[in-house]
């Protein structure tokens, strides 16, 4: 990257790497800007301090994770179809390997907290309206709601800690597509009456 042509989206994704890598500790501004080529000054240029360089990012994050995705899937008419397009999107290969769990494990800090709070909230809400839309009662809808989400947060835990045990969590395993559409199916089908 050319000196002096290094955006503030530059630095903030640069900083949402270096917290998937490792940690808040690793979001150094000396480290970010060797990294992206370019002085101190570059960062002074976009940022106060490194507190606000950190905001910025989670903002980033939130925005292109979750903001972002859900304006996507909406546009989508047939309520299967968005649900199956949500899974497959925020299922499939991210952006940035490992930053969500980074996130988790970094909620001590009150903006990580604050920023994971409303992202989780916000995705709950998107979550319960897919399946309100596909027929489910509200409190069905939100029960589905917590189980989606909390399997798409061990699936992202399972990729960074347990590929070897359980690759077909790796988009580009030859089973993950299978293990895909079955959970899928499994999430989005109504439980059958007892007989």
């Amino acid at each position: 990257m050319a000196k002096g042509k290094v955006t503030k989206d530059d630095w903030t994704m640069a900083a949402l790497r270096a917290l998937a890598r490792g940690g808040l500790q690793a979001v150094a501004v000396d480290v970010l800007a060797r990294e992206l080529a370019v002085s101190r000054g570059s960062f002074y240029w976009h940022f106060e301090n490194r507190e606000a360089l950190l905001v910025a990012a989670l903002e980033a994050w939130e925005r292109h994770a979750t903001t972002e995705v859900i304006a996507v899937v909406r546009e989508e008419g047939d309520a299967r179809a968005r649900a199956r397009m949500l899974f497959a999107v925020a299922l499939g290969a991210e952006e940035i390997a490992g930053l969500e769990p980074a996130l988790v494990a970094h909620t001590a800090h009150p903006a990580v907290a604050e920023v994971v709070a409303r992202v989780a909230r916000t995705r709950l809400d998107f979550l319960a309206e897919i399946f309100d839309g596909l027929g489910f009662g509200p409190r069905e809808a939100r029960h589905r709601a917590l189980a989606a989400y909390a399997a798409y947060l061990g699936r992202l835990e399972l990729r960074r800690t347990a590929p070897d045990a359980a690759p077909e969590v790796l988009p580009d395993d030859p089973g993950a597509e299978a293990a895909l559409d079955h959970f899928i199916t499994m999430i989005l089908t109504p439980p059958q009456a007892p007989a």
